[in-house]
């Protein structure tokens, strides 16, 4: 007791005294009858029911609830990999679900902890597996990403499913299931191509230097019989400066502009009449600095007047079946004066390597007044940009516009849809 003793020296010390002696070591002891009781062991199997048992569907919540006088205290559910699926416990601890996707065909631990109200705790465990799919339903997300990210202001986003998509309500389910998020944002619409592939634009092109995302997460919801969403997948991006190149094929010029500012104007040659340059708006695919041309490719028949087989240089193509911007040393006197080549816009070697060094995947290659065809909407390369925003947003199962608020991380629940502008 001698440190209780060093304490009643002074006004102070006594002051302390007082105050601590109900907890102080050197108090008498002696139990103390508010404090709480110890919690016991208890079987929590009996104070919890679960909602699932045996095989369920994948898209259903599962729940787990506490009988009358319990209630939950913790509740994880993970699959074989461990990782853990996201739920809530309700405020009055009676119930949890939940709130993160479960996969098709997978196995599920919950782990459940429960109190039953009267000084008694104790954990279960409870198993479960998801309804296997007959098919999943992955999707393919463009453009590719994986290089430098930096696109043209013309890039569209694409999406390839694993599986045709035919029913209108599906294709409902698969737009929901897609998010686009940029920053700054845009208004832009899904467009199905066909029953495996959309694509995404904004109603006018990118605004220069955005970030954008795209994400696909149907993970574990039904989209239709036997067809399940299944890995989710991202992707992103940005845009660089706005460059617009506009070939007017009867001034036989390209004049390049970059954030609208006139940078350059470029003597050319287009198709002469029988291979006339396609008109409309196109993209750019990709850039070869050297690519052999034949053409035998595009069924001209070797040895005849209109044969040509040439090692191209500085070639940046803007279709498929092989039209390009690119160097044309054999014709540099017919440039900037008559049309003479077999579809593509050639130019001088010094020309055709500014061209390329000055562009990049995505910018905008546009052909006026040139007696050719139109530019295909699709499978020729992205001549999306050609349909009008009216008829683009038709082709959309949802029938809406798509904004893409909220910046390029934000989720499926921050993109909203608008009613089509007409």
């Amino acid at each position: 007791m001698n440190g209780c003793r060093r304490l009643a020296h002074g006004g102070a010390g006594i002051a302390a005294l007082l105050i601590l002696a109900p907890v102080a070591a050197c108090s008498s002891g002696g139990s103390n009858p508010s404090a709480p009781k110890p919690a016991h062991a208890v079987d929590a199997a009996p104070l919890v029911h679960t909602s699932a048992s045996g095989q369920v569907d994948p898209g259903t919540p599962f729940t787990v609830t506490a009988q009358p006088g319990s209630r939950l205290t913790d509740v994880t559910v993970s699959g074989p990999d461990g990782k853990v699926v996201a739920g809530r416990l309700a405020d009055d601890q009676r119930s949890w679900q939940t709130t993160g996707k479960l996969r098709a065909g997978t196995a599920y631990t919950a782990r459940i902890s429960a109190d039953d109200g009267k000084g008694g705790r104790g954990e279960t465990t409870a198993t479960f597996r998801t309804v296997a799919a007959q098919n999943l339903l992955t999707a393919q997300l463009g453009p590719d990403s994986s290089g430098t990210g930096v696109y043209g202001v013309g890039q569209p986003l694409t999406v390839k499913l694993s599986a045709p998509v035919k029913d209108p309500a599906a294709r409902k389910a698969v737009e929901h299931g897609l998010t686009v998020s940029s920053q700054p944002a845009v208004t832009g619409a899904w467009y199905w191509v066909d029953d495996s592939n959309l694509h995404f634009r904004p109603k006018d092109y990118w605004p220069a230097n955005t970030s954008v995302k795209l994400a696909f997460d149907l993970t574990g919801e039904r989209i239709s019989d036997g067809l399940y969403g299944g890995d989710p997948a991202s992707m992103t991006l940005r845009t660089g400066d706005r460059v617009e190149a506009v070939v007017d094929a009867a001034a036989h010029q390209l004049t390049f502009r970059r954030n609208g500012e006139l940078v350059r104007t470029i003597p050319v040659t287009t198709g002469k009449p029988g291979f006339d340059t396609r008109n409309g708006i196109k993209v750019v695919l990709g850039k070869e600095a050297d690519v052999r041309m034949s053409g035998e490719t595009i069924g001209i028949p070797a040895g005849s007047a209109d044969s040509y087989d040439l090692d191209v240089q500085w070639a940046t193509r803007v279709t498929w079946s092989g039209e390009y911007v690119h160097a044309a040393p054999w014709s540099v006197g017919s440039q900037g004066v008559a049309n003479v080549s077999h579809g593509c816009t050639g130019m001088s070697t010094e020309n055709a390597k500014w061209f390329f060094d000055n562009t990049r995947v995505g910018d905008i290659v546009q052909v006026v007044n040139s007696l050719g065809h139109e530019m295909e909407p699709f499978g020729n390369g992205f001549g999306d940009w050609n349909i009008t925003w009216t008829d683009w947003v038709k082709h959309s199962a949802d029938g809406g516009q798509v904004s893409t608020s909220g910046g390029a991380a934000d989720s499926a629940q921050n993109a909203g849809y608008l009613q089509p502008e007409l």
